[in-house]
């Protein structure tokens, strides 16, 4: 029998006043690709990488007076599974679908050259990679529309 992955889940609370530390962490696990599956409680797959990330959030909420506590888990059914890495696959196809659609307004734009849309594009690409948990077919997509973009660029080059 083929072992399940695993998850790292935080739960944590923090005071509503001060509101920056709750933006802060809020920011901090949208960049991780974490999924909230209730108010204060997110979850990630397992890695080393994942799990020392949440472990240092949840130091940063107890630094700002709140609590929190990190859980390694597994789904008990594998439809849960599913259900979490359709989720977390959805919000990074949207994000793959931003960079597509910024790659493909650039190139068709009159003068498309501006050397940092690329490097920027390209940028964005690693991050979302750095959260694509469960590859979708927008990640070849939006690759193929920054090289795209780079090629046209590198055309219009002075």
């Amino acid at each position: 029998m083929a072992s399940r992955p695993g998850w790292v889940l935080l739960a944590y609370r923090l005071p509503r006043e001060p509101s920056t530390p709750r933006i802060a962490v809020w920011r901090k696990l949208r960049r991780l690709g974490a999924v909230q599956l209730i108010d204060g409680l997110v979850a990630l797959p397992q890695d080393a990488r994942t799990r020392e990330q949440l472990e240092w959030i949840a130091d940063e909420v107890i630094e700002a007076g709140g609590e929190a506590t990190v859980w390694l888990a597994e789904a008990a059914a594998r439809s849960q599974e599913r259900e979490l890495a359709r989720r977390m696959s959805e919000a990074i196809a949207k994000d793959y679908d931003a960079v597509i659609e910024e790659a493909q307004t650039a190139a068709a734009s009159p003068d498309p050259w501006d050397g940092r849309s690329v490097g920027r594009l390209r940028r964005e690409l690693r991050r979302i990679r750095s959260r694509d948990f469960f590859p979708t077919s927008q990640a070849e997509a939006a690759q193929r529309a920054v090289d795209a973009l780079a090629e046209a660029d590198e055309e219009m080059a002075p």
